[in-house]
């Protein structure tokens, strides 16, 4: 199995979520063993997708450095991962990727648009091979080692729409796109106004934001799934785990996870050689793994 990037560029435009501008997004190919890189052309500064480039995790992950940043780039990610993309570059005229439907669909779609190019050289995956975790009270993030990859997740939510919800799937590009990718972000009328005093959630609206009151969705249309939230947190932590730069065979388990305890898993994986394997799908013995890019 070999690397893939896009077989040729697309453009989109969408509203940046928490500025409330209008955001140019270009989806460019790129070269084997080029990873994921985004590029602000505004600044003519480049930043890669990697957990040591990872500055804040606290509404969103954001990648940068004392020059700039762009944040809210992990549903694109969790695109990007979803579709087994080792190399792109991702063109940006702003500090934030566009919010666009709220979910990663419209990535998708875009990545559909552009299509799938095999480069000449090996996919590269991440093999668990021993459990690690990371916590924070009873707040959990979990790699396990497994012969099927899926990724369980549990939210708790003291609201009484959501409440608890549990979700588990097999990661692969279709289930994804079928059970994961239209999910979309959500948050609470209550936190509105607060964000809005701290001039974030600018462009946040009922057309990319589920938003809840006490006890009802105020969107006209409802919710696309009866377990929405709990299956874009699950989009969330996609995107936040493809920072480790490979498809991780292994199962991921969280409850209650966040982007914080997402990236300092990341951190900790990479601490710990004898946490994980990197191994190379140009192997006959790899085939055993490479089903979950199907």
């Amino acid at each position: 199995m070999k690397q893939l990037s896009i077989a040729k560029s697309v453009k989109g435009v969408g509203i940046g979520l928490h500025k409330g501008e209008p955001i140019e997004i270009t989806l460019e190919p790129m070269e084997a063993n080029s990873g994921i890189v985004f590029f602000r052309n505004d600044l003519n500064a480049t930043y890669k997708a990697l957990p040591s480039s990872v500055i804040n995790t606290k509404l969103a992950t954001v990648i940068g450095d004392e020059k700039g940043y762009v944040s809210t780039i992990e549903h694109l990610m969790s695109a990007i991962n979803a579709y087994g993309i080792d190399n792109i570059r991702i063109v940006l005229n702003a500090n934030e990727a566009p919010v666009m439907d709220g979910s990663s669909i419209s990535f998708c779609m875009m990545l559909d648009e552009a299509g799938l190019k095999e480069l000449d050289a090996p996919k590269k995956i991440m093999v668990i091979k021993k459990p690690i975790e990371v916590r924070d009270g009873d707040k959990f993030v979990r790699f396990t080692p497994t012969n099927e990859p899926r990724i369980s997740y549990t939210i708790k939510f003291d609201n009484a729409l959501i409440g608890e919800q549990h979700y588990s799937f097999e990661f692969s590009k279709k289930n994804y796109i079928e059970e994961i990718a239209r999910a979309r972000t959500f948050g609470f009328l209550k936190d509105v106004e607060t964000l809005r005093a701290m001039n974030l959630a600018l462009g946040g609206s009922l057309e990319n934001t589920i938003v809840v009151d006490e006890n009802r969705v105020l969107n006209p249309g409802g919710l696309r799934f009866k377990d929405e939230f709990v299956r874009h947190k699950i989009l969330d932590a996609i995107g936040d785990l493809s920072l480790l730069g490979y498809r991780v065979y292994g199962d991921y388990i969280s409850y209650a996870g966040s982007h914080h305890l997402n990236h300092l898993l990341t951190k900790e994986v990479l601490k710990d050689t004898s946490v994980y394997e990197i191994v190379s799908l140009e192997t006959q013995k790899a085939q055993i793994y490479e089903k979950v890019f199907a």
